[in-house]
């Protein structure tokens, strides 16, 4: 484990090995013993992969102990790090996400089959046959980095992203697959659509996948896609 300074007011928590699901998972852990036991100046902390980035007021921290600000909080996520590893790793949820592949919600399906050789159903197949860890959270509130992808799927993103992406949108990028939940430009491929939605402000915690999360994926059609909760003819949105 390494713990570097990011910027003045945080630091960066780095664990050993690839972002899997044992590494996630402790960092998952490392946050949540942050969280219960917070030192005097403490803001946040947010696991992402294999690292734990930790938010901190320094002029509280050192007003609270005769140490450097830095030197003081190294020691307490030491502490910290020490108590998670001997509590065990939290187990997330498994969720799964209904999508509507292909069409005019997919329009990148067939182009990702023919860059691997494959058609349009094997694809499908591939995608909704994996299991996905959520890895990370980030890039626009509530979008799942989802490690798992097979890697007859790994794919590059888009040479030229796309101005508008819309919300709930399903998208391989590189090696990983994801979910917009907002619309936004985005370069990942577009191969379906989720009529859940992905974020909501009044709920706690708002973005519904959490680091540590699993998930599948299960094709339904279109007119199964029109009636599912969630969707914004039911006022979802």
């Amino acid at each position: 484990m390494k713990i570097n300074p990011l910027g003045d007011a945080a630091v960066v928590v780095t664990l050993e090995g690839a972002a899997e699901a044992g590494t996630v998972a402790v960092a998952q852990a490392l946050a949540a013993a942050l969280e219960a036991d917070p030192i005097a100046g403490f803001s946040e902390c947010v696991p992402a992969n294999a690292s734990v980035a930790v938010y901190y007021d320094p002029v509280r921290i050192a007003s609270a102990a005769g140490a450097p600000p830095f030197e003081r909080l190294r020691a307490w996520i030491e502490e910290r790090a020490a108590a998670a590893g001997a509590g065990g790793n939290p187990q997330g949820r498994l969720l799964t996400v209904p999508v509507c592949y292909g069409g005019e919600f997919g329009p990148d399906l067939e182009a990702v089959g023919a860059a691997h050789g494959l058609g349009a159903e094997e694809v499908v197949a591939l995608h909704h046959g994996a299991e996905y860890l959520v890895s990370a959270v980030g890039f626009t509130p509530g979008f799942p980095y989802l490690h798992g992808l097979p890697e007859r799927l790994h794919t590059p993103r888009r040479g030229t992203p796309r101005s508008r992406v819309p919300a709930g949108s399903v998208a391989i990028g590189g090696t990983q697959s994801g979910i917009y939940p907002f619309e936004t430009p985005g370069g990942w491929h577009l191969i379906g659509r989720t009529p859940w939605r992905l974020f909501d402000p009044y709920a706690r915690p708002p973005a519904l996948l959490q680091v540590g999360d699993r998930v599948r994926f299960q094709p339904v059609t279109l007119t199964a896609f029109g009636s599912w909760p969630g969707h914004p003819s039911q006022g979802a949105e």
